[in-house]
């Protein structure tokens, strides 16, 4: 059975299509990110996933449970992390946890023991009896992400959990989140693309409230363009380019000294250069470079955002 199963799911704010038709399945034991330019619909989407908020249409699962019909039960099953997290500056970092653990249903013999857990968990440790507004925004955020396991989810949703953190302490958050996810399915939404890079093993991306892409990482970044520099005064290279079986489109990417380098990309994954190198050889060019260009995600991304005639990040 599916960690998660969303299917045709669709919520608008009057006019506004927040979310359309978006369907897609998670495994248990995966890491997906959840990845969109700002107002894409992600936490939208998290939002319905979590029970906060219903559908105009479509249907949302958890391991089965119907969280419109059923939306306890389902929350009982995740544990979530808002961009903005829950937490109140006045409270021990001990008592905001077992305030936490109560409202989660932990079994009162129980909970001290998931409070040891936890707070090892996520460091901590030298922290239980500290006021939370004296964290630094680091530690809240690790405060934040122990709420969320404290009662030991199948799955775990995290709304931009690396926001406004300096890079120390991304990093410290992202070894804290890759730990989490050798015991549950984790759902990581965020604009930043090292993140899903460092962390996912799964891309979807969401744009303008639609499924853009759907795919594993590795997937994502085969190369499927090549970067070809041809001598300055050879004209209609452009047209003998796009006659290569496969080319979709061909862009002039700047100059090398007595060069023009063009980026030229297919529909497949399949090494354009050898194609390339024979429509070429026929014209007696001179050929100053000739590469595959291997894919990264930020180049899937804007060539994605280009499409739906948005600005990448």
């Amino acid at each position: 059975m599916e960690a998660i199963a969303i299917d045709k799911l669709s919520k608008s704010y009057g006019r506004i299509n927040a979310l359309s038709g978006v369907s897609f399945k998670i495994e248990p034991g995966e890491v997906i990110g959840l990845l969109g330019p700002n107002g894409a619909g992600k936490t939208t989407l998290m939002k319905i996933l979590t029970g906060y908020l219903e559908p105009d249409e479509g249907d949302v699962r958890v391991h089965g449970i119907d969280v419109v019909a059923s939306p306890i039960a389902a929350q009982r099953r995740i544990g979530y992390l808002p961009e903005s997290a829950p937490l109140y500056g006045e409270m021990l970092v001990q008592e905001y946890l077992e305030m936490m653990a109560a409202m989660r249903g932990v079994p009162v013999e129980q909970r001290r023991d998931r409070m040891i857990e936890v707070i090892r968990a996520t460091g901590l440790t030298e922290r239980v009896i500290q006021p939370i507004g004296t964290l630094s925004k680091g530690f809240r955020q690790r405060v934040g992400i122990a709420q969320a396991i404290i009662h030991q989810p199948d799955i775990l949703i995290l709304d931009e959990p690396t926001t406004g953190l300096d890079p120390a302490q991304i990093v410290e958050i992202r070894e804290l989140i890759v730990g989490l996810a050798k015991t549950a399915t984790v759902l990581l939404s965020t604009h930043i693309l090292s993140e899903v890079e460092a962390t996912c093993e799964r891309v979807l991306v969401i744009m303008q409230g639609e499924l853009r892409a759907d795919a594993k990482l590795a997937e994502l970044r085969n190369a499927n363009a090549a970067v070809v520099a041809v001598e300055s005064g050879a004209s209609g290279v452009a047209d003998v380019l796009r006659k290569v079986t496969g080319v979709t489109s061909v862009e002039s990417s700047g100059s090398a000294g007595d060069f023009t380098r063009w980026r030229v990309t297919s529909g497949t994954s399949d090494d354009l250069c050898p194609a390339l190198f024979d429509a070429l050889r026929t014209t007696r060019w001179k050929i100053g470079e000739l590469r595959p260009e291997p894919k990264t995600l930020e180049r899937v991304f804007r060539d994605l955002a280009e499409r739906a005639g948005q600005v990448a990040p």
